[in-house]
């Protein structure tokens, strides 16, 4: 039975071992029951599952994760988490922890070997700085999934699912939405957590799309395009794209291409939806 949800045991378990948070990492251990079990009803997760989660840590989350799914595969950086995952995880048969760099798995073959290519579901409790590489591997890679369902900085989870025009609207939010359906499942204190961080999280589930909602020629070309557009915020998207490098056009030809998108001119990159985004790119890729 899941135990660690309950903050006298995570401190216990924290003593036993003399733990030492480590800042590098960004640790932060959830200890609310009610947030615990928010996650998993959002995830959706069956007996049929196959669930990578990136994270563990002490295996909070990861003991809900055994009751519910089939399988669970946790993968966990910080080497002094693992004596601590064997111990508070030895009553579960269904799960296995890689002590590895999530960014330096193979989530391909791992999901091949264990779901037989069909949809997995990944939960996870992400530090700040490491979001959006570990986001965009999953989708850019075209990994199985069927599911994300993550807890982020709230600042971070409102930037996956606001549109165009809003301060918060940038290049993780497009992102985010071609790939994914994002929605914010549950806001979270800083109390629901040991250490106390200083600034409130959100749950947020990404459910992929089963095919992206724009048509798009060249998708890397795309996403070049929206960093070139938001590398420099205040500039117009014209001088955006031209001083960001990755599009190897002349000036003339990127206003050319934005006119024949049916936009202004001096437009900038947060005015435009992901459509025109998509748009954009076609017109571009012709004229390269």
């Amino acid at each position: 039975m899941a135990t660690l949800g309950n903050p006298k045991n995570t401190i216990e378990v924290l003593q036993k071992y003399k733990f030492n948070f480590q800042k590098k990492f960004g640790q932060n251990f959830l200890i609310d029951t009610r947030i615990l079990e928010e996650i998993i009803d959002a995830a959706q997760i069956t007996k049929d599952d196959f669930v990578l989660e990136i994270g563990p840590g002490i295996g909070t989350m990861t003991q809900y994760l055994c009751e519910a799914a089939r399988e669970v595969v946790a993968v966990e950086i910080d080497t002094n988490l693992i004596p601590i995952l064997q111990d508070t995880l030895k009553e579960y048969d269904n799960v296995e922890v890689l002590n590895q760099d999530i960014l330096k798995v193979d989530i391909n073959k791992l999901a091949h070997e264990k779901n037989e290519d069909r949809p997995i579901k990944v939960v996870a409790n992400l530090p700040y700085y490491i979001t959006t590489p570990i986001i965009m591997g999953l989708f850019e890679s075209h990994v199985p999934i069927d599911s994300i369902t993550i807890m982020v900085q709230k600042e971070v989870a409102d930037r996956m699912q606001v549109g165009p025009g809003t301060k918060d609207y940038g290049a993780l939010s497009l992102a985010v939405q071609y790939y994914a359906k994002p929605e914010i499942v549950v806001n979270v204190p800083p109390s629901c957590f040991m250490p106390q961080p200083k600034v409130g999280s959100a749950v947020i589930r990404l459910t992929r799309h089963a095919k992206p909602p724009v048509d798009v020629e060249d998708e890397k070309l795309m996403f070049q395009v929206i960093r070139g557009s938001f590398n420099q915020r205040r500039k117009t998207l014209a001088n955006g794209l031209n001083n960001y490098g990755g599009i190897p056009l002349s000036k003339e030809l990127i206003q050319e291409s934005i006119e024949e998108l049916g936009v202004p001119v001096n437009i900038r990159g947060e005015a435009l939806t992901l459509e025109q985004f998509a748009r954009l790119s076609n017109i571009i890729k012709k004229k390269l």
